[in-house]
C-alpha cells in the first residue's frame, strides 16, 4: 500500500520534510539560545553593583566599551574644544537637547563630553560656555550611538552646530583631529556654576543587557520555528494518509482504475460497449415528413393484421 513512497514525486516530497524540520529545529533553538543569553546578562547585571559607584579609572583602561565597562566612572584630562548641541532628546518626558563638547586630552584625541540637557529646542538656543583652561572631567562611559538607539536622528540636514547620533563616525566629518569611539555624560552640573541650568543625562544600560522587546522578539521567534517544525510534519502524514487512501480505495475497486485504452485516445477498434454507434443508430434522424410516414406505415400494417371478423365487430 505504501509502495507510492518510494515514486520520484515522493522522494522530493521526502527529501524536502528531513531537511525542513531539523533546519526549522536548528533555527529555534537558536533564537531560544540567545533569549536566554538575554536573561542570563539581565540576572548578572542585576547582581553587579551599580557601575555609576565603582571607583573611577582612566579613560583609557576602560576602552573598548563593553557590557562591563558601560557606565563605569571614567577619568580624562584636557581643554574643551568644538561645541554641538544634540537636539531631539527628552528627559523627564520633556522634549529638549544636549550639549556636548569635544574634551581635547593630552594625546590628541578628543572625547565626546555630555555636559547636561536643555529643554526647549537648539536652534538659536543659548547655553552655558564651557569652563576654560586645563580641566579633569570624571563621567560615566558610554558607547557610540547607532541609528537604533533612542533619540538619534540620522536623517542628517541639521544646521551647523548640531549633531544627530553621538558616535566617532559623525564627528569625524565636522572636526579635522581624531575621536574616541566613547563619548561620557557628566553624572552632576558642573563645578563653578557654569552648567548650573543644565540638568545631567543618566547614563543609558548597555545594549542587550536587559529584558528588552529584542529578547522577548527572540522568544517569539523560538515559538514559530517549532510551529513551522511540527506543521511540516503534519501536512506530511496528511499526504500520506490521503494518497494511501486513494490507492486502497483503486484495489478495492471503489474507483476504477484508469486503463490505456479508457478515455477520449480511444482508437476506432471500440466495440458498442466503448459508445461506437452500431448500424441501427447511424440512420439519420427522421424529419417532419418521415414521421409522417412512419406513422402512415403502422396505419396500414394495423389493417392487414386485422380479421374479416374483427373489421366487422369494428
Amino acid at each position: 500500500m505504501y509502495r507510492f513512497l518510494l515514486t520520484p514525486r515522493w522522494w522530493g516530497i521526502n527529501l524536502f520534510v528531513v531537511l525542513a524540520i531539523p533546519f526549522c529545529v536548528f533555527m529555534g533553538t537558536w533564537q531560544l539560545g540567545r533569549f536566554e543569553d538575554r536573561v542570563q546578562s539581565h540576572e548578572q547585571a542585576e547582581k553587579q553593583p551599580d557601575p555609576s559607584t565603582r571607583a573611577a579609572k582612566p579613560l583609557d583602561e576602560l576602552l573598548p566599551v563593553d557590557k562591563v565597562t558601560s557606565g563605569r566612572p571614567a577619568m580624562a584630562t584636557g581643554t574643551y574644544g568644538d561645541q554641538f548641541l544634540v537636539p531631539g532628546r527628552e528627559l523627564d518626558d520633556r522634549q529638549g537637547f544636549y550639549v556636548l563638547n569635544l574634551l581635547r586630552t593630552e594625546g590628541g584625541k578628543a572625547l565626546p563630553v555630555v555636559r547636561g540637557w536643555l529643554p526647549g529646542t537648539a536652534s538659536g538656543a543659548r547655553v552655558p560656555a564651557a569652563p576654560q583652561g586645563v580641566v579633569t572631567v570624571t563621567g560615566d562611559l558610554q558607547a557610540s550611538e547607532n541609528i537604533h538607539s533612542d533619540g538619534v536622528d540620522a536623517r542628517g540636514g541639521l544646521p551647523e552646530g548640531q549633531l544627530g547620533m553621538i558616535s566617532a563616525a559623525a564627528l569625524v566629518n565636522l572636526v579635522d583631529y581624531d575621536v574616541y569611539d566613547a563619548w561620557v555624560t557628566l553624572p552632576e552640573a558642573e563645578a563653578g556654576g557654569t552648567g548650573g541650568a543644565m540638568k545631567p543625562v543618566p547614563a543609558a544600560a548597555p545594549a542587550g543587557s536587559g529584558l528588552d522587546l529584542k529578547a522577548f522578539q527572540n522568544l517569539g521567534y523560538t515559538g514559530e520555528w517549532f510551529v513551522f517544525a511540527g506543521f511540516v510534519l503534519f501536512m506530511w502524514f496528511r499526504l500520506v494518509r490521503r494518497e494511501a487512501e486513494a490507492v486502497r480505495d483503486v484495489a478495492l475497486g471503489l474507483v476504477p482504475e484508469a486503463g490505456p485504452e479508457a478515455g477520449p485516445e480511444a482508437g476506432p477498434e471500440a466495440g458498442p460497449e466503448s459508445g461506437e454507434a452500431g448500424p441501427e443508430d447511424s440512420r439519420p434522424e427522421a424529419g417532419p415528413e418521415g414521421a409522417g410516414a412512419s406513422e402512415g406505415e403502422a396505419a396500414a400494417q394495423d389493417l392487414a393484421g386485422r380479421t374479416p371478423e374483427t373489421a366487422q365487430g369494428s
